[in-house]
């Protein structure tokens, strides 16, 4: 009995031992020089995942669904990924594809204005839910809102109601809209899929300004966007996001088509001169700090123009039929002389008025 005792004593250490060692090769402990493992977020994967497709056959959105999906998205900071046109003409969004697009959107930012760029920072303001389309105002809406005490009325001489306030909404410059319309009414969904189908126009993804506008320009354009180069066709905005504000600009004339120099650098270091006529560069020149001089010309990235001939076009078509006009009544535009043609008549000179006499006739009468 006290052999077996003495025998289980030891073996017992040389048991544990091994038990202990098998433990720690199972798994071992991270060195101090390895490289730290990266662990996976299963939260922010799930942010940045796109959501399922909304079925073909969902139901009505419901109330409930509603009050989330505005109290989800008003108030909203997200980034645009096109341009917005100023005025009353917002953006409308249908399976994928925006309205106004190509030349119809051209002329409307040619005679209103851009109210958001691409990559710039917007605020969701206000979110209306109708019968086949969700309405998002974008910085306020394309018309300042009344406030609640704008509706007020009192009643004035005669019981006539007299507002306290002027309810004329003024034109918001900045503000603009988007409508995205749905197949016969507005399906349930959760508010990841309507992120997901809002993505052609906003970004709710995007971490800066920068990140959100390189996702709406050509692929060449990020690249050298990206690599702080500029290409010869790219417009004043790819510029700046490329190369930042131009220390030095210069006007210059060449014959009849005049330009703008933007200048970048200083000796002895190599100097950019990007030459830009109206919005779009025409010419990079670039001075190595050798001495060596590379002029690049050739079009290397090819952006959609306005057309200028249907811009005109519309601005006539948009002329009020009752605008003011220096033509008698049935003149026509073809009846006006033209500059070149024969010289007018001058007008006949006034017949001689005869006048009352003077002192001096007076003086001599007496």
């Amino acid at each position: 009995m006290v052999r077996l005792r003495i025998a289980s004593l030891l073996v017992l250490p040389v048991v544990l031992h091994a038990i202990f060692v098998c433990g720690q090769s199972s798994n071992p402990a991270p060195s101090p020089d390895s490289p730290p493992v990266p662990v996976a977020n299963p939260e922010s994967a799930r942010a940045h995942a796109p959501g399922p497709p909304i079925p073909a056959n969902a139901p009505h959105m419901s109330k409930q669904t509603r009050f989330e999906i505005i109290r989800d998205f008003e108030t909203q900071i997200v980034y645009a990924r096109t341009v917005f046109p100023m005025g009353a003409k917002g953006i409308k969004l249908r399976n994928g594809v925006t309205f106004p697009n190509g030349k119809e959107l051209q002329q409307a930012l040619a005679i209103w204005g851009p109210a958001v760029k691409p990559g710039d920072p917007s605020h969701i303001s206000f979110v209306q839910i109708k019968g086949d389309h969700i309405h998002f105002d974008i910085n306020g809406g394309p018309v300042h809102r009344n406030k609640w005490y704008n509706h007020i009325e009192i009643a004035g001489t005669g019981g006539t109601p007299v507002p306290i306030t002027q309810n004329d909404s003024p034109p918001n410059p900045h503000g603009t809209y988007l409508d995205i319309y749905f197949d016969k009414y507005v399906p349930e969904m959760s508010a990841q899929q309507l992120r997901d189908v809002l993505y052609p126009v906003l970004d709710f993804t995007a971490r800066n300004k920068e990140e959100a506008y390189l996702d709406t320009v050509p692929a060449k354009v990020k690249d050298a966007i990206q690599a702080h180069h500029v290409l010869v066709g790219m417009n004043t905005e790819m510029v700046l996001h490329a190369r930042g504000k131009a220390p030095k600009k210069v006007r210059e004339r060449d014959g009849e088509t005049e330009y703008e120099e933007w200048i970048y650098g200083e000796p002895p270091q190599d100097v950019d001169f990007v030459r830009i006529v109206g919005d779009e560069v025409v010419r990079v020149e670039t001075m190595k700090v050798g001495g060596e001089k590379i002029v690049r010309t050739q079009k290397e990235v090819i952006l959609e123009k306005p057309d200028k001939d249907m811009e005109a076009k519309k601005e006539q078509e948009d002329r009020p039929a009752n605008a003011p006009s220096l033509r008698r009544p049935g003149e026509d535009s073809e009846d006006v002389p033209k500059s070149g043609g024969a010289t007018p008549i001058p007008p006949a000179a006034p017949q001689t008025i005869p006048q009352p006499p003077g002192p001096d006739l007076v003086a001599g009468h007496r």
